[in-house]
């Protein structure tokens, strides 16, 4: 019977807040694994903690440091929802009433604000979808409806059609033993099923009839719905295209592919289009009889074992390593899919690299060109960037849209590298940096590799040129506003057992101990994740160099290594584990978090960037519980913040007949949905 398809893994090391299931159908367990890259590249914590030191010299000036306790510490908030919360307060345009930690199993919004339910799993995407019932579910009927476990989020306007929008989401992984009641479906049944509810979906959605709300746009209304399943056809395109190793039985020429896998965060382009990161691919691909040695050095580096997993090789043996060793050569890229056009075959975009995509963001440089920043989602490896060859042409004609079409598959991949300030002594930065290229498409940098090689095996190829490894690289995102680049470094919960901690890799104060002469140590692992600031040099995105500032390591306030840019830390909401971050018009940072390690739901954050109330954390919004925050999206109006609520219930023992969560509480089991947060009185979001 098909409910208990796929076993819960024991977990022999420490998953922090995360349930077993969630780790085990989002990456496989990755975190139980040994970290696939094995180069011996320095890790940010050795060039911090010679940052640590060397500011201990200079007197200890606050500029990051985790190791430097800001005074003035009080409690957070008990997590039992009715613990207090940082005071009201005006906070650089935003002002509204922080949200409490709390474990309630319903998203919590700030007094004054409301959210709907925009669109969630099983509603109908597609003319002829059925309505969902989860005792009938079918394959065939799973491709046209709204598939499992959304995450990014995207809304684009309908040029043409006054208040309307395309809504472009991401499905990332399934969760079985909460979608199928036991008994009723068969094994394979289970199987066809999920493979159908990972991918995307496009909706038509219109604005409500109150400021700040969206609803679906009915079928019969809009020709611009869309589901993108892992049957669905995909061009491979760039440097890599028709290389041999994209050849497989159903694809002699190694340009087409069916299908994208854990989809997680994304990016939306200037001329439209959005980019969705391609993630945990290694846990799809099984081997019946073996791997082949040929290959090894690369199924290694990106997790791939062939050991039992989700079994869908049984169902399509593309899956099967054994068979078509050359499929997971296939995930692993930058998506870009056209929402405003259903006919669109959508692109896998080698020329951005093949790895654990957290997403891409899109910026231009000073002349026009095009910048892809995207983050390796794995413990100890890298942040990535793409420069374009060509420049953006910002005109509506088609020939301009052809033009920009072919922006990512031209150009320069880079891989960065992180210093610490050894000679300059001003508090400022943290560090320096330097982008290092791997190759353009038409020249390879990395000796003896080609430029399909880099593109494919980018992670072997990273591997030589020397770039820093960091904890978990998620989200890494533009602010609008002063041009600085943020990125999400979740946690790493093998911290302090392979590594020692440091200022850029803080843990919680009951896991520190000082070494006499040298820097903070533990035993544990880093929880509660950090945010860096990045600032390109002249502020243009096209320059190799950078300097770095740590603004904010995350945790419980009352913690010594907590850091929030410098701001009174009695002052700010607890954080942990930043996931995904976004920005408002005012260029306030606005932080999603997955994991939180301090015994409250995940949440939303809003925290401004600059005056006085630069890293003044305040939390908006909580989920529901074992849920974690995706999107997040303020609407251009400033009116809407969408989030895509993941994984409601997904707590270690919940199964569909003893569910964890019933949020949204329409059903008596959990749907992972879509929402729209607005202010009741129709005013902006935070003001």
């Amino acid at each position: 019977m098909s409910s208990r398809l796929l076993p819960v893994i024991a977990v022999s090391g420490p998953h922090g807040s995360r349930s077993r299931m969630t780790c085990t159908f989002r990456c496989g367990n990755a975190c139980d694994h040994p970290e696939p890259n094995t180069s011996g590249n320095e890790h940010f914590h050795d060039l911090l903690a010679r940052t640590i030191a060397r500011r201990s010299v200079l007197g200890g000036a606050v500029t990051g440091s985790a190791a430097i306790v800001i005074g003035g510490l009080t409690s957070p908030a008990a997590a039992t929802g009715t613990g207090s919360a940082p005071t009201r307060s005006q906070v650089d345009d935003l002002t509204f009433d922080p949200v409490a930690p709390n474990t309630r199993d319903n998203v919590v919004v700030p007094v004054g604000y409301d959210y709907d339910i925009v669109i969630g799993w099983g509603d109908q995407v597609e003319r002829g979808a059925p309505k969902f019932d989860v005792y009938e579910q079918s394959a065939a009927a799973q491709a046209k409806q709204f598939g499992y476990n959304c995450d990014y989020v995207s809304v684009q306007r309908v040029p043409g059609k006054r208040g309307r929008f395309a809504l472009v989401v991401n499905h990332e992984y399934t969760d079985e033993f909460l979608m199928f009641p036991e008994g009723r479906y068969s094994d394979n049944q289970v199987r066809r099923i999920a493979m159908m509810a990972h991918g995307m979906s496009v909706v038509e959605i219109e604005r409500g009839d109150s400021e700040g709300t969206y609803q679906r746009v009915p079928l019969r209304r809009t020709t611009l719905n869309r589901r993108i399943t892992v049957r669905t056809r995909f061009e491979l395109t760039g440097p890599a295209a028709g290389d041999r190793r994209l050849k497989t039985s159903e694809d002699s020429t190694g340009t087409t592919v069916l299908g994208t896998l854990n989809n997680c965060a994304g990016g939306t382009t200037p001329w439209g289009t959005v980019l969705s990161g391609e993630e945990n691919l290694n846990q799809y691909f099984e081997a019946s009889n073996g791997l082949d040695p040929t290959y090894a050095d690369s199924y290694a580096r990106y997790g791939i074992t062939g050991e039992p997993g989700r079994g869908w090789q049984r169902v399509d043996p593309r899956f099967d390593l054994s068979k078509e060793p050359h499929e997971p050569f296939r995930f692993g890229y930058i998506v870009e899919l056209d929402p405003l056009d259903p006919s669109s075959t959508p692109k896998k975009r080698t020329m951005l690299g093949r790895f654990k995509h957290e997403g891409a963001t899109i910026v231009l440089t000073e002349a026009g060109r095009v910048v892809a920043y995207s983050g390796d989602d794995e413990r100890g490896d890298y942040m990535y960037k793409f420069v374009s060859r060509r420049r953006f042409r910002d005109g509506g004609s088609r020939a301009d849209r052809r033009h920009n079409m072919r922006l990512l598959d031209e150009g320069t991949l880079y891989v960065a590298r992180f210093r610490d300030e050894e000679q300059d002594p001003a508090p400022e930065y943290d560090g320096k940096g330097r982008w290092i290229p791997l190759c353009s498409d038409q020249e390879s940098f990395v000796d003896g590799m080609s430029v399909a090689d880099v593109l494919i095996d980018t992670r072997l190829a990273a591997d030589t040129v020397s770039p820093t490894r960091m904890d978990r690289p998620e989200d890494v995102e533009v602010n609008p506003v002063n041009g600085r680049v943020y990125a999400a470094l979740t946690n790493n919960s093998d911290r302090g057992t392979a590594y020692p901690t440091d200022e850029a890799n803080p843990l919680d104060s009951s896991q520190i101990r000082e070494e006499p002469g040298g820097p903070l140590v533990t035993t544990t692992g880093n929880r509660n994740g950090y945010v860096l600031e990045i600032v390109p040099k002249g502020g243009n995105h096209g320059s190799e160099k950078f300097r770095w500032r740590l603004m904010l390591v995350c945790g419980d306030p009352e913690a010594p290594e907590t850091y929030f840019a410098g701001y009174p830390k009695d002052q700010v909401s607890p954080i942990s584990c930043p996931d995904n971050v976004t920005f408002d018009g005012a260029g306030n940072l606005w932080i999603s978090t997955d994991g939180n390690q301090l015994g409250s739901n995940d949440g939303m954050f809003a925290v401004p960037t600059r005056g006085t109330q630069r890293g003044k954390v305040l939390q908006f919004l909580t989920v529901p519980r074992g849920a974690e925050t995706c999107g997040p999206l303020i609407a251009r109006d400033g009116r809407t913040v969408f989030n895509a609520i993941q994984h409601p219930g997904e707590v270690d023992g919940a199964s569909f007949e003893n569910p964890a969560s019933t949020w949204p509480h329409t059903r008596r089991y959990p749907i992972p949905s879509v929402i729209a947060t607005h202010r009741v009185d129709g005013g902006r979001i935070g003001r």
